[in-house]
């Protein structure tokens, strides 16, 4: 683990214990059984764990391509050396999905554990000079996404740490409404990189 790395694993566990937080951990994903049970592919698939950690990996410089509902087209740009990288975009808010702020984020790729920590930051200084301010419209938040399980059957793991004054259950409630479904990055992956039609039952 480098420095750089273990300092947002740090500051990450820090805010997810702190109190007043809002602190949310999804259920881990069994992303070949919920294919199974809720989707129809046009060829059959096997979705392994090498496959979602790639996924992650796509995500995490792209999340205007994985993530269309949230991050506006074209809106993503990432840059850094190494694992270690700063990413900004314009996000859809948690609480007012027809408004967007700004969202700058450092993260790391631990490749070993597979696992990526974003860290959500106020400010940032581009390579060219630029010194850009993340909204205000709502609290800054860490994430963390992770893959599980066997080469087989891996498990999709999320995580997420608002950093309020104290717990928002409007939030909680939010991330923890569950459709059943996979999450709109794997649905995508399996689409454009794995090349299968999927339809949901």
């Amino acid at each position: 683990m480098t420095d750089d790395q273990a300092d947002l694993v740090k500051i990450f566990e820090q805010a997810w214990h702190e109190p007043g937080n809002t602190a949310v951990v999804a259920p881990s994903i069994d992303v070949n059984q919920v294919l199974a049970d809720r989707y129809e592919l046009d060829e059959p698939l096997v979705v392994t764990r090498t496959m979602l950690w790639d996924m992650e990996v796509r995500k995490a410089s792209a999340p205007d391509l994985f993530i269309p509902f949230v991050v506006a087209a074209g809106s993503a740009e990432c840059w850094g050396d190494g694992d270690d990288f700063v990413r900004i975009s314009s996000q859809r808010r948690w609480l007012d999905r027809d408004q967007r702020d700004l969202v700058i984020e450092r993260f790391h790729l631990d490749h070993g554990h597979q696992a990526v920590t974003f860290i959500g930051v106020p400010t940032v200084t581009t390579p060219e000079g630029t010194e850009l301010h993340a909204g205000t419209g709502q609290p800054l938040f860490h994430v963390e996404h992770a893959v599980g399980g066997t080469e087989t059957r891996p498990l999709n793991l999320w995580r997420i740490v608002h950093l309020t004054d104290q717990p928002d259950e409007r939030l909680r409630a939010i991330h923890e409404h569950d459709h059943g479904l996979l999450p709109e990055y794997v649905e995508i992956y399996i689409s454009d990189v794995a090349g299968r039609r999927l339809t949901r039952k």
